[in-house]
Order: C-alpha cells, then sequence, then structure tokens
C-alpha cells in the first residue's frame, strides 16, 4: 500500500500498462547484422518484465531510413522487413511475463556521423551542421522529406507486424523532427519553415502517415523536450505550444517529456542526469506538458527510489515515470517492491557508466550490475544456492570485487568470512565518494553493507589479513581483492618518497582521503585522465586552493564520459581552476620553501616550469601482490584462474577436483588495475559457481 500508486494500470491508446513504471528507450547497442534484434537484446528485455517493469520502450534511436546511420551504435534497424520476425522473438518475450514493450523510431538528420558504414549525406532543414558529432549535412530537399515520411510509416508497420505494442517518434534531442521544430537550426523560407505550422508540418506529416499505416488500433507515442535551454532555441512555452498543437490531432497517445536538447557537449550532460544533479531536476517541464495534453505524459529523468515514484504520481506531475538506469542497476526493481524487499533493490547511484558507454559506441553496462545485458550468457541476477558441498570462503579485501565476491558466495550458502584493513568497506568508492560531485557513487557501498549484515558474512573491519591469519582458518577457498596503491614511483625524477615529509609529491588518493592537508597553490598532473584527477582538482578548489590541472593527454578528463566530464568542466570552470593539456611532469625539485614542476611539452620537447606549494600525481595504481605471492605456493592451484572457463561463464576446473590445500584466486586491481565494473564482474563470473 506504501507505493500504491506504482501500481496503478493505465490505459495508452488500446493498451493497459500494469503499472506506472516505464523502462524509456535508450541506445542498448546490442544489435548485430545490420541492426537486428539479438538473444541479448531479448534477454535484456524479458529481464525487465520479468521483474515486473509496466512498459519497456527498446531501441533508443532506431532508425527508419537508411541515411540515417545507426551501426555507430548498434541500434536496431527499422528501414527493412529482415527485422520483423526479430521483433516477434522480442515481443513474446516480454508479453509472456505481462509486460508491453514498443520501440523508439527515428531519422537523425544532422545529428550523426557520415563517415562510415554507407558513408551516408546528412540532412538537416537548413543545412547547419552538429557540434557534437561535428557532422556537416545538406540541406533537406522536397524530395527527400517525402521519402523519409514515408520511412517513417513504413518502420511502424515493421513494428506493428513484428507484434510490438506501439511506436514512439522521437521528436527530441534534435532529432530530424524537432530539427524542423527548431528556429535555432531551421532557416527555411518555403512551405517547411517560418512560421510555427510551418516548422510544424514535417513531424505533422510523419504522424499522419504513421496513422494511416498503422490505423487507430496501435500506440502511437512521441518523445519531446520540455526546454532545448538555448538562447535562441524552443523555450518550455514553445513547447507547450508545440505539445498542444499535436494532441490536439487525436493521432498521439502519449508525450514522453524529458529537460534540455543535447545538441552540445554541455546540454547533452542535461539529459542523462548524473549524481552531480538533484532527483528529478526537470520534472516541472513535464508538469508544465502535462498541463496543456489530453492523453498520458510519461517523465524520465534522475527518477531511483520507489519513494521519489510515488511520491511524483501522487502528486500528478506526470502520469508515468520512467526509471531507465534504475532498471539497468536491478531489472527486478518492481518485483523486490511487491516482495516488501525494498532493501535489496540495487538503486542507481547516477555513474552514467551505462550512457557514457554508449557515447563511445560500447554496449551499455551497469558499474554495480554485472549481469545486466549478460542475461544470455547465464549470468545471473538473482544467485541460487549451491548443490554442492559448503565451503569456508576467505574474502580479503572490502572494495567492489571483494565485497560482490563475498555476497555471491554467501548467496550460494558458504560461511563467508570478509577481511578488510580500513575501518570500514568501500576502497576506492570511499574515496570517490569524498569529492564534490561524486558523493552519492557511496549507495554501492550501502547496498553492499546491507546485503552482507542480511547474508551473515562474518566481517572483520579494521583488519589486515596475512597467510597465518588465514592458514588457521583452514579455508577451502581464498579470494584476494586487496587492490593496489598510487603509483607514484615510476618515474624517479618526481621525487616520491614512502615518508610523506620526504616525498616531493602525494596522490589523489592522499588528498581525497584526508590525509594530507590541501595546499593554497597546487599543481595536479593526471595522466591517467579518468575521474580522480579531475576530482581532486574540484576538491581541492572547493577547498580554496589556486589549482591548475595538467596532462599529457589531449584534455584533463579526457577519458571521462561524454555525459559527466560537462560537470566537472562546469564546476572547474566557475572556481577558476586552469586546465592544460599536452604537458607531461618531467621533474620535481625543491626551491627553498617552494616545489618547482619542471613540465614538458609532449610535441615539441619545450620544457616550463610552475612554482607552488604542492603537487599531486594521478599515475593510476600498482596490484597489492605480497599477500598473493605469500600464499601462491600453498594453494592448490597455484592461484591461477582458468580464464577459458572465466570467460565461458563456466565454473573453475578445479572446483571439482580433490587434492590437500585451498584454492586462491584473485581479481580487481590486486591482479591488474582496471574499474569497478570489471572487478564485479569477474567476482560475480568467478563465483557464482562456487
Amino acid at each position: 500500500m506504501a507505493f500504491e500508486a506504482l501500481f496503478q494500470p493505465i490505459q495508452i491508446g488500446n493498451q493497459t500498462i500494469r503499472n506506472r513504471v516505464v523502462s524509456t528507450a535508450h541506445a542498448e547497442v546490442y544489435a548485430t547484422d545490420g541492426g537486428m534484434t539479438t538473444e541479448r537484446y531479448v534477454k535484456y528485455y524479458e529481464e525487465k518484465a520479468k521483474g515486473g517493469c509496466g512498459l519497456c520502450i527498446c531501441g533508443g534511436s532506431s532508425i527508419v531510413s537508411i541515411d540515417s546511420p545507426q551501426a555507430w551504435w548498434s541500434s536496431v534497424n527499422l528501414s527493412t522487413d529482415r527485422i520483423i520476425p526479430h521483433f516477434q522473438n522480442l515481443a513474446d518475450a516480454v508479453h509472456k511475463h505481462g509486460g508491453k514493450i514498443m520501440i523508439q523510431i527515428t531519422h537523425m538528420g544532422r545529428r550523426s556521423r557520415w563517415d562510415g558504414f554507407n558513408w551516408s549525406t546528412l540532412v538537416s532543414p537548413s543545412g547547419i551542421r552538429e557540434p557534437v558529432h561535428r557532422s556537416t549535412c545538406k540541406t533537406i530537399e522536397e524530395e527527400d522529406i517525402w521519402r523519409i515520411v514515408g520511412d517513417f510509416a513504413q518502420a511502424a508497420r515493421r513494428a506493428k507486424e513484428g507484434g510490438l505494442d506501439g511506436v514512439e517518434l522521437s521528436a527530441v534531442h534534435q532529432h530530424l523532427i524537432d530539427q524542423f521544430w527548431s528556429p535555432r537550426v531551421n532557416k527555411r523560407t518555403d512551405e517547411w519553415g517560418g512560421s510555427f505550422e510551418n516548422r510544424m508540418r514535417f513531424g505533422m506529416e510523419v504522424l499522419k502517415a504513421v496513422r494511416a499505416e498503422v490505423g487507430d488500433d496501435f500506440v502511437v507515442g512521441m518523445r519531446i523536450t520540455g526546454d532545448e535551454f538555448h538562447p535562441d532555441g524552443l523555450t518550455h512555452d514553445d513547447m507547450k505550444q508545440i505539445a498542444a498543437y499535436y494532441d490536439a490531432t487525436g493521432m498521439v497517445d502519449f508525450f514522453g517529456v524529458v529537460g534540455s536538447g543535447c545538441d552540445t557537449h554541455n546540454t547533452l550532460a542535461n539529459v542523462i542526469p548524473n549524481m552531480a544533479y538533484p532527483p528529478e531536476p526537470f520534472l516541472h517541464l513535464a508538469a508544465g506538458i502535462k498541463e496543456v495534453v489530453s492523453v498520458p505524459v510519461i517523465h524520465a529523468q534522475n527518477i531511483k527510489d520507489p519513494n521519489q515514484a510515488q511520491r511524483i504520481l501522487e502528486g500528478g506531475y506526470v502520469d508515468l515515470v520512467g526509471m531507465t538506469r534504475a532498471h539497468i542497476a536491478d531489472p527486478h526493481f518492481i518485483a523486490k517492491i511487491k516482495m516488501d524487499q525494498v532493501d535489496q533493490i540495487k538503486q542507481c547511484v547516477g555513474a552514467n557508466y551505462c550512457i557514457d558507454r554508449q557515447y563511445q559506441g560500447l554496449d551499455v553496462l551497469c558499474i554495480q550490475n554485472a549481469a545486466t545485458s549478460r542475461e544470455y550468457m547465464g549470468v545471473p541476477h538473482i544467485i541460487e544456492k549451491s548443490e554442492g558441498p559448503k565451503r569456508k570462503v576467505i574474502v580479503v579485501g572490502g572494495g567492489p570485487g571483494g565485497m560482490e565476491a563475498a555476497r555471491v558466495s554467501a548467496e550460494r550458502g558458504h560461511d563467508v568470512t570478509l577481511f578488510e584493513a580500513a575501518e570500514q568497506l568501500g576502497g576506492q568508492i570511499t574515496l570517490a565518494s569524498k569529492a564534490p560531485q561524486r558523493d552519492q557513487i557511496a549507495g554501492i557501498t550501502r547496498w553492499y553493507q546491507l546485503e552482507l549484515a542480511r547474508l551473515g558474512v562474518d566481517q572483520r573491519l579494521g583488519t589486515r589479513a596475512d597467510d597465518a591469519t588465514i592458514a588457521d582458518l583452514r579455508p577451502d577457498i581464498v579470494i584476494l581483492a586487496t587492490g593496489g596503491q598510487p603509483f607514484l614511483s615510476q618515474v624517479p625524477e618526481w621525487g616520491y618518497a614512502e615518508s610523506r615529509e620526504e616525498s616531493l609529491v602525494v596522490s589523489t588518493w592522499d588528498i581525497l582521503s584526508g590525509a594530507v592537508e590541501p595546499g593554497k597553490n597546487v599543481l595536479i598532473y593526471d595522466t591517467i585522465c579518468e575521474f580522480a584527477g579531475v576530482s581532486a582538482a574540484d576538491y581541492l578548489a572547493d577547498k580554496g586552493a589556486k589549482v591548475e590541472i595538467v596532462t599529457d593527454d589531449i584534455k584533463p578528463g579526457a577519458a571521462v564520459g561524454g555525459t559527466t566530464f560537462p560537470t566537472y568542466y562546469r564546476s572547474l570552470y566557475e572556481k577558476e581552476v586552469i586546465m592544460t593539456s599536452d604537458l607531461a611532469l618531467h621533474k620535481v625539485y625543491r626551491e627553498g620553501g617552494s616545489l618547482v614542476a619542471v613540465l614538458e611539452n609532449e610535441y615539441t620537447g619545450a620544457q616550463e616550469e610552475r612554482v607552488v606549494d604542492q603537487i599531486v600525481v594521478e599515475n593510476g595504481v600498482r596490484p597489492d601482490e605480497a599477500l598473493y605471492y605469500a600464499l601462491k605456493g600453498q594453494s592448490r592451484n597455484k592461484g591461477q584462474i582458468d580464464i577459458e572457463a572465466l570467460y565461458a561463464i563456466e565454473p573453475q576446473p578445479c572446483l571439482s577436483e580433490s587434492g590437500e590445500g585451498f584454492l586462491l584466486f584473485r581479481l580487481g586491481d590486486c591482479t591488474a588495475p582496471r574499474n569497478t565494473h570489471a572487478a564485479i564482474y569477474d567476482a560475480l563470473r568467478l563465483c557464482k559457481d562456487f
């Protein structure tokens, strides 16, 4: 009853949706073979339906025409009848669990790339390039317009014949329909531009053609922005007028509303709000659209937990809540609410690992749930009890890999002891959460803390395990997830020393943990260009330091994802942090009471100096291998993981082999530094068969 509004059915067109929760359209990067939905694709959506999601809208940016390139992000291709049987498989998989499945269809116009695959000539209303993709395009001609209108209609037909429950026309994110709407890019003076009705004409012709093709008994929705957030773009009042105009036709069954355009790097960050944003930052825009339309309104931006969703629905702001990243983090979100297991929901922390991968052309994955999208491989969301012997499992290290190893082993029914040298769990997640824009990432650790307590794991915090301690416990399996330490000794000229008093440089860990007081005039040298460097810069500037962040890469934070680096840049520019690229830290020396950083240009070899009072170096980590090598000789398998079995998601052969002594495995950074997802994935695929 606490979530009654969440579970109310709702009618959209001729479809009854069993609850008010939607997984909205996003590019999954799972389609292959020319844009056909794969087994991976089907299983990904089936898991959401199995977990109780009311409506899944799949296929963000699925194309209707062959000149709207889809292969850059492996989106679904609706420009051919080949897709129909693939849709039938998808629809059957979702329907058998009581869910509904629709697809977003679009022509992206200028918002794509031309340099590959079909080497398409991109089109836009007035031939104006799009900044994010840096793509040039031609001014669309009348013949192109009518061809694409027909392509939309045929794409909708294919979705209907494939058994899907509806289509969503994408008129958001500066795709072709809203490119015609926006005076920012539509400078035409013919019947397709200028006046309001003329700018609406293309979208109206698309809507009419789609309806003529699929009839009234098939759901047709439209996804729009609530405000483009550009001085020369469409305002909220403009979008209310547009929504009311299309609603008045009676041909639109629902509107999906998001905040912000995304044709610049800065606005792109708004569309998928990361953990730097407050909850549902653009709900007011969706509520404004709801005031002027007669059909259900969906809103999806930074809605993560059931209490938040319930409040939004009870308040009448919108009719359905989009909880897309919430379902990437935990596709059993709804089922857990029904079973009174709210505390067991693996809640999205807004890391945006999923969407940032998509913008790199990589498959969408969750930073904390390694089973998501790997259902087809047999990677489980629900860990079953082992039918084999109960084992004594020792896990050393309470970072993400160690916590997942302990959780999965305990779920399997084993007796698990977890050692962590620090006084709290989390490892590098704890460090990351100290940064001004990264506090919500601590939610990963909070979930594990609850789960490990629920499962009765023996947690020995503030305890550094050694080989003697482990031997005394007579384990069957030992898993080392001891992580690593900052790699400051790689370049002797940096002047690193183990004694902080003698060392000329400190690490980002020293700064974020509070082990070292922030300087007043600080140079950060970041050769990794992921989160640690820009986080330390943001942290130091927040403490009042004058900061310059220097990298030998193309720009500071170069490896921070496309929806995330803009929020850092906003903060760093506001705090007057100096950002310098193409310079490597060559040498550090003392001069009086100051430190001198000698920087060398990556391309010319020219050197320049900075006089500061603190130098922070981010150079990644080196594995902490001491305990591994102390135990390796005593272990039955000499610490080796059978990588063919690991990669095939199969049990380790040594588990079925008899012999004296324990099995030893290591994972995460104490093997080789990678990232949080890698550590969790290794732990899950290794331990699921213990």
